[in-house]
């Protein structure tokens, strides 16, 4: 009865009809086979091509290679589904099936609420609002958890997926190595060639959904000298500068050293003209090899205050070294007939503008806002706001704590260089875990994407744990469909994911995550309640009774969920045991914070080691949904050593 006609020979547009088949036949298992066909000149069924491939006008994109319109006209027999690429194309699908109630609450078969329901007739249209949607790969990553990840990118409406680093073992060991939990399980290392295997491997699923892949960004300050940074923000002391290379390094105190021991955080001597030709050389080597990146991130170094200070170094600010330095990235990928997009960083040193120097090419650049100090607790303005910048002092800078004044500096560069710009978010890195029912933070997540979007911003890119999923997946829905579509309504979206990943008594679920996102308090999670800094930024009394009440909610709502344990759709049995999983950590994360409470902050460590412990039990079985590392060893773990005395947060 149906079929599928492809009417352009394209491999993303060939993986866009084989999806449509399969979750066509998942909603209709009695239907039968579908066939598929490349049939250019087909007049029925399922037709997937390119808008123009129809005559269908596509003047509102600026650029098809770049901009995602979506294009349905279907009846319930078949019908055009097109985009003005070929990555719109499975977009499309997505969204047709979207239409047709299917819903992706999280990654990976059990993330998939699929009806059984005959196909009804879609008629849509619509450009997303922002350019730019994506995430970036960061925490104790996981080959299976990545791929589904990618996979999981453009069913709920983004576009781009990025691969930080040229092999980024780094993540990959936190997981392997089972950092913060090798009391419940063996340490599994992985080598540095079954990393670099393993990114092929993703690079060959973002090719094959058409995604747009962006690469690199931290490395090139130490692997254009031979420093080796592969284990990521590792010290090793064993982890020579080649004699040749000494010269090249940041001085900093009068010495040519690694920054802390840490390659990635180490800058180079970037008025060196000789210096700065190997960062070229390496960057063009890399864009010549691997000529599949849409986006190559060229950063500088991971850290702040660690710029040269060379007396020819000393006679511009870092910026200006900077952009110099891409004009003649530029210049070389030129030369070399390489149509590379470079995107570079306004991030710690480089929020200050470069007046000096002009960049050349604005057309090969984007800039990214990467605003890593700023604070969670209140959202991007939808308005500008004056702030006075600061000057610059080399090796000695104070970075804002305000979104609104990271963007005054972001729209100066944006003005001065011409280029277009995306941000580098941080929402799903460890920011997340100070709101443990992430309801309201699913909210700032909203406001912040409408902020970005009235600000000019074309898009956002998120760095963080691809397993951010606990205690379910709201939050991340919200960013995606938000950057699809701004003016989407909260509350409607609250109602759609909550209403397929717990059924009929959603409602109740919703309830109770507002109740935790209130009883752990925002503003006390993140160290800014305290009753006495000198005792510490976690000492307030005052918030005991709220974090006890935690225990009386959960026991109250503990009968609901043992009631829903096993529930009509796959999909609603996991959120609902991810739920019950919930229960118990917050129970522990509410004893931790209750000692803390009161400046008991031996006692609060020892009770979180324990908690740690335990709950570690539960990693292999939540370990697709949730980062014990990032979102409790990292995040919750970092913040009750570090945040008595007057260790700064931000």
């Amino acid at each position: 009865m149906y079929k599928i006609n492809k009417v352009r020979a394209d491999h993303v547009i060939d993986f866009a009809a084989e999806e449509l088949k399969k979750y066509l036949r998942m909603m209709m298992p009695r239907c039968g086979e579908i066939d598929i066909e490349y049939l250019p000149d087909a007049k029925d069924g399922y037709r997937l091509g390119l808008m123009q491939d129809f005559g269908i006008d596509t003047s509102e994109a600026e650029d098809t290679e770049l901009d995602d319109i979506l294009h349905i006209d279907t009846d319930d027999n078949g019908g055009i589904i097109a985009g003005s690429n070929p990555r719109s194309v499975l977009l499309a699908v997505y969204q047709f099936l979207r239409e047709n109630g299917c819903r992706w609450l999280y990654p990976g078969v059990d993330g998939e609420y699929i009806p059984m329901t005959d196909v009804k007739g879609v008629k849509f249209h619509k450009m997303p609002d922002m350019r730019y949607r994506g995430q970036c790969n960061e925490g104790a990553e996981y080959q299976q958890s990545v791929l589904e990840s990618i996979d999981f990118t453009p069913k709920i409406g983004m576009n781009i997926f990025m691969i930080e680093f040229d092999i980024p073992k780094g993540y990959y060991n936190t997981y392997y190595n089972h950092s913060y939990n090798t009391e419940n399980r063996e340490p599994e290392p992985v080598s540095a060639e079954t990393v670099l295997q393993w990114k092929r491997q993703c690079e060959a699923e973002i090719s094959k959904r058409g995604l747009q892949f962006h690469d690199m960004g931290h490395g090139w300050t130490a692997e254009s000298f031979g420093i080796d940074s592969t284990e990521g923000w590792k010290v090793q002391k064993d982890n020579p500068i080649p004699e040749e290379s000494k010269e090249f390094v940041a001085m900093i105190n009068g010495e040519r050293k690694l920054f802390g021991g840490v390659a990635l955080n180490t800058n180079f001597c970037m008025s060196n003209a000789e210096a700065r030709a190997k960062v070229v050389k390496y960057v063009a080597d890399y864009s010549e090899l691997n000529r599949h990146v849409d986006y190559l991130h060229v950063w500088l170094a991971d850290f702040f205050n660690n710029h040269c200070e060379c007396e020819e170094c000393k006679k511009m600010i870092p910026t200006e070294w900077y952009v110099m330095l891409l004009n003649e990235i530029d210049a070389e990928l030129t030369a070399r007939g390489l149509n590379t997009r470079i995107v570079f960083c306004c991030y710690y040193e480089t929020i200050w503008v470069a007046e000096q120097v002009k960049l050349n090419n604005p057309k090969r650049f984007s800039m990214l806002l990467a605003a890593i100090t700023r604070s969670y607790l209140k959202p991007v303005s939808t308005e500008s706001r004056e702030f006075e910048l600061k000057p610059y002092v080399r090796n000695n800078i104070t970075l804002p704590k305000d979104i609104d004044e990271y963007i005054v500096y972001a729209k100066k560069s944006m003005d001065t260089y011409k280029v277009r710009s995306l941000v580098y978010e941080y929402h799903f890195c460890i920011h997340q875990s100070y709101s443990p029912g992430q309801v309201k933070y699913a909210k700032l997540l909203q406001d912040d994407v409408r902020g970005y979007y009235a600000q000019g911003m074309d898009g956002i890119i998120e760095d963080g744990t691809q397993r951010n999923f606990f205690p379910n997946g709201f939050a991340m829905y919200a960013y995606a469909r938000t950057m699809f579509d701004t003016k989407v309504d909260f509350e409607e979206l609250k109602e759609d994911y909550f209403s397929h990943a717990y059924g009929k008594d959603w409602r109740e679920v919703a309830e109770f995550l507002e109740k935790m996102d209130t009883l752990f308090d925002a503003q006390y999670m993140w160290g800014r309640k305290s009753a006495n800094l000198e005792v510490g930024r976690y000492y307030n009394p005052s918030m005991a009774d709220s974090l006890r009440k935690v225990h009386e909610e959960i026991k109250a709502f503990e009968p609901f969920v043992e009631a829903h344990k096993n529930m009509p759709m796959r999909v609603q049995t996991v959120s609902m045991r991810l739920l019950w999983r919930f229960l118990e950590y917050a129970h522990g994360v509410a004893n931790v914070f209750t000692l803390k409470c009161f400046g008991a902050g031996k006692e609060a460590l020892d009770e979180f080691n324990k908690f740690l412990k335990e709950f570690g039990k539960y990693e292999i079985e939540l370990e697709r949904y949730y980062d014990h590392y990032m979102l409790i060893a990292h995040g919750l773990g970092c913040r009750l050593q570090a945040m008595d005395g007057n260790i700064p947060i931000v």
